[in-house]
């Protein structure tokens, strides 16, 4: 019997390769959002896309609203898929019927609706990126990889710290590159369905990794809607900050046509708004970002 993994690498391109890889580590993806980060038209990924489900190495699904209609295709790992990108990194392949157990695991979820939230800000990132070949998303990690033990130690950081299991739990970590200029940041995403003190408390975990050794990166509060963001920045002024907090809002975002990289941010203490770059620039301690192991583009 053929190799399927080998059969079907044939026929892959580096561009299929990096979108299996986002389904392996993010988890799942709507069609706008792959079109707009990696397509150069929604018609051209719609195609690809059918293509790679036939493949099997994607699988799909589609929601329906509550008030009739359905939702577009939420693309998903298929076995195959699975299957090569283990080769790829030179791991074990999934166990049998990984792949439908995850598929299960998404249409089912209750937080399906924050995972897309959190990968729509950074497929947002990459597409504004495609377009601006002087900006890269340079790291995108998922909260899986972010919440191990050691994330954000240095091969030079005492055991200790490689031993501490980080005490946050953010959403994705990123660093955003504007001319060589680098932002790592933390990213909070917020349905605004919990109350302002729950996103103050999410802060500690974040002292407290800066006070053991870790990195002091901004973290970024992409909040439900502007007066959010506002009551957010008020309860912020009654605390002593000793990271780098700013926030942006998603209907201002969508008001003004802006992406997450655009001035939409606010950084708490300073004059707005900002752009991704922006802070860079106004947080020249960024320039020493290496805690954390080196990772691949994208990844």
């Amino acid at each position: 019997m053929p190799d399927q993994v080998l059969r079907v690498q044939s026929v892959l391109t580096t561009r299929d390769h990096l979108l299996l890889e986002w389904l392996t580590d993010h988890g799942v993806f709507t069609t706008p959002q792959l079109a707009h980060a990696l397509f150069p038209s929604l018609d051209f990924a719609q195609h690809r896309l059918a293509r790679l489900t036939a493949l099997r190495v994607v699988d799909r699904f589609r929601p329906f609203r509550p008030d009739g209609g359905s939702f577009p295709f939420h693309y998903v790992i298929d076995q195959l898929g699975a299957e090569v990108v283990a080769a790829q990194r030179d791991q074990p392949p999934p166990r049998p019927g990984y792949a439908k157990t995850n598929r299960r695991r998404w249409t089912a979820a209750r937080t399906l609706h924050h995972r897309l939230g959190v990968n729509g800000f950074f497929t947002d990132l990459v597409g504004h990126a495609r377009t601006n070949p002087d900006r890269t998303l340079t790291r995108w990690w998922p909260e899986s990889r972010c919440s191990q033990t050691g994330a954000f130690a240095r091969p030079s950081d005492p055991v200790d710290l490689h031993a501490l299991a980080a005490p946050i739990r953010p959403d994705g970590h990123g660093i955003w590159t504007t001319h060589g200029a680098q932002l790592p940041f933390f990213l909070e995403y917020d349905t605004g369905t919990e109350p302002l003190t729950e996103l103050m408390r999410k802060l500690i975990g974040y002292t407290q990794l800066a006070a053991a050794g870790g990195p002091r990166w901004p973290v970024l509060f992409w909040l439900h809607s502007a007066a959010r963001a506002h009551h957010l920045h008020q309860h912020l002024a009654t605390v002593a900050l000793t990271v780098p907090v700013a926030t942006a809002s998603r209907d201002h975002a969508t008001h003004t046509g802006h992406s997450p990289a655009g001035p939409l941010w606010q950084l708490h203490g300073s004059r707005g708004p900002l752009t991704l770059a922006d802070l860079a620039a106004v947080m020249p301690h960024l320039a020493n970002h290496t805690q954390g192991p080196g990772c691949p583009h994208q990844r």
